[in-house]
């Protein structure tokens, strides 16, 4: 499992050039994704409190507080604060201060009421976690009965000529370019290790039905590139 308090130090690193690098290499595709995310997160009409755990720069965060009906309120949470500061400049230039709140802390010691929120996203975030067990078991405390838990995570596509091109891209021109951007090789070459590493979906299912979820649920989107979960409390 990774070390939280290196991959604290990774993210604060490559803050300032996480977006620009992200949206560049997925070519906008994880937006598409997100929208996919937010369709699952929304409960009608109704106002929902949702908690975005490992909110990192903002942009679920901020696309929900848009989409979501009025009266609703996100708040982000994240252990980088180079992260939350990029974050904070985002949510004030989008006018949603009102709509999201924003704070540092760990995901796997979520300080927050048992039953609070009505629904937790976490986006390409879990598989950082250093006690995934532990973080899952977080999620449902804080989670009222019959809340909802979406996660959103890269994973290894499982069709072999798929794979081959991704291991080449993620193992080999990703670290060199995200390297030269953010000025960080190290942390581009840990972010496909990352996702390598990284439970597959089977296993991850049974990790969320451990943790007393149910009705678990799982869509692979782009070939398998990303991988869409929900669950109930």
């Amino acid at each position: 499992m990774p070390d939280k308090t290196k991959v604290k130090g990774m993210f604060d690193n490559i803050a300032e050039s996480y977006d620009f690098f992200n949206h560049l290499t997925s070519l906008q595709v994880d937006r598409s994704w997100r929208r996919k995310s937010l369709k699952e997160v929304k409960d009608g009409n109704r106002a929902i409190l949702l908690l975005d755990v490992a909110c990192g720069t903002g942009d679920s965060s901020i696309a929900a507080a848009r989409y979501l009906p009025e009266g609703s309120h996100v708040t982000g949470v994240d252990l980088s604060t180079g992260m939350l500061a990029v974050m904070k400049d985002k949510v004030a230039k989008a006018g949603l201060e009102d709509k999201i709140s924003i704070e540092e802390g760990d995901g796997e010691n979520l300080k927050f009421p048992d039953a609070y929120f009505d629904r937790l996203t976490i986006d390409f975030g879990i598989r950082n976690f250093e006690n995934r067990a532990k973080g899952l078991a977080e999620f449902k405390r804080v989670l009222k009965k019959g809340g909802k838990l979406v996660i959103l995570e890269l994973s290894m596509p499982e069709n072999k000529l798929i794979r081959f091109f991704y291991d080449i891209y993620f193992q080999k021109i990703m670290p060199k370019v995200g390297g030269k951007i953010s000025g960080d090789k190290a942390a581009y070459a840990y972010l496909p290790a990352s996702v390598k590493n990284f439970p597959g979906r089977k296993e991850f299912i049974a990790e969320l039905e451990a943790a007393g979820f149910s009705k678990v649920s799982h869509k692979a989107l782009s070939f398998g590139l990303c991988r869409l979960y929900t669950a109930e409390k």
